[in-house]
């Protein structure tokens, strides 16, 4: 199977295992204007009408002074590490191999505000206790919760308090990459503010799990968040309008955040799904948040194959793309309301129609 002809038969289905289920562009701008949120006033240049209303209530939900709305978290993160390094007088930042920042953004931490990274740990699990006491004189430290680039993985609660206190004891600023951060409340069985309580900043993403226009939030000390202010115009970022992102992105909270903890749990029967089956393994082995990554004994193209005879016959796409990966080919799959539709006897049986061959 040639990959448009995957892509056709990607297309065709009616339901999908991962993600949320599909929505067209005009179903979208719909639901903004439909929303009661739609009734603010506008904003202008982020100051007003629900903007000002959305920072509020993510300040108050991480129990931070203040919160701005930003375009992206590709800014959001970069302006945080910016004001923490000026203000420490220390150009040097800490954070894990696979930080967004390292690996997405084109080393922009470095081209465009002169920081320079010390990577922690290695690339394939989460840096340790250990590995940061061996490190020295950094302004921040950036923990991504959970590891995206890793499967979700996440560490222990004991494991990420003394990481943080060790940082702090440093004289260092902490951030989280917080870009699936919703997801972890149900692994850490607390409330958001007491997850975040001892980082200093935080950043959010609206568009991921939220299933809202693309954006993000900043979180932190109120003096923090006017600099950021400051800090988004320089990026070109504030931008003449953006309640659509704020809309959008409280409709996201309003019907997503309930369901967390059953898409970790939805997630968690998948994964023993799949670990049953020969030629398959997913890391982590046991997802503590609603995403994993599937391990495959057989090619990507083997794969495409695989999965699109699925689709073309059930009208479900189990699995979106593949990567070439060591011994065979690699995937990502998280959860949301389109896998929790589906039985998990339904899973299964589609699951089982898949015919590997290595």
């Amino acid at each position: 199977m040639t990959r448009d002809e995957f892509l056709q038969a990607a297309i065709a289905c009616a339901e999908s295992l991962g993600d949320h289920h599909r929505r067209t562009p005009k179903q979208r701008l719909q639901e903004i204007a439909d929303s009661p949120y739609a009734e603010h006033a506008r904003d202008h240049y982020g100051s007003g009408g629900f903007v000002t209303v959305l920072e509020a209530e993510i300040a108050e939900l991480f129990g931070k002074e203040a919160a701005v709305v930003m375009p992206s978290g590709t800014m959001a993160q970069q302006i945080a590490l910016r004001i923490w390094a000026d203000r420490a007088g220390n150009r040097t930042v800490a954070f894990h191999p696979t930080c967004h920042l390292e690996k997405h953004e084109h080393m922009a931490y470095r081209e465009l505000h002169g920081l320079e990274a010390i990577l922690l740990g290695e690339s394939d699990r989460l840096f340790t206790l250990a590995e940061l006491e061996a490190t020295k004189s950094y302004s921040s430290l950036l923990v991504e919760l959970p590891q995206r680039e890793i499967g979700g993985q996440l560490p222990s609660w004991e494991e990420l308090s003394a990481i943080l206190s060790l940082a702090h004891k440093s004289g260092a600023k902490t951030h989280v990459d917080g870009a699936r951060l919703w997801e972890c409340q149900p692994f850490y069985a607390k409330p958001y503010r007491e997850i975040v309580a001892d980082f200093d900043s935080v950043y959010v993403s609206f568009y991921k799990v939220l299933g809202g226009l693309p954006g993000a939030a900043l979180a932190g000390p109120a003096d923090f968040i006017a600099e950021a202010r400051i800090w988004m115009r320089r990026h070109g970022g504030n931008l003449a309008n953006m309640f659509p992102i704020a809309i959008s992105a409280k409709a996201g909270m309003d019907s997503k955040l309930p369901r967390i903890s059953k898409y970790v749990a939805k997630a968690s029967e998948v994964a023993r799904l799949l670990n049953a089956l020969p030629g398959i393994r997913t890391v982590p082995v046991e997802p503590p948040t609603n995403m994993m990554h599937v391990y495959f004994d057989a090619s990507a193209a083997a794969m495409m194959d695989a999965v699109g005879d699925v689709a073309a016959r059930e009208k479900c796409l189990l699995f979106s793309w593949f990567a070439e990966a060591p011994s065979g080919c690699r995937t990502e799959l998280w959860i949301g309301d389109a896998g929790l539709d589906l039985s998990t006897e339904r899973v299964g049986k589609l699951l089982s129609q898949m015919r590997i061959v290595p």
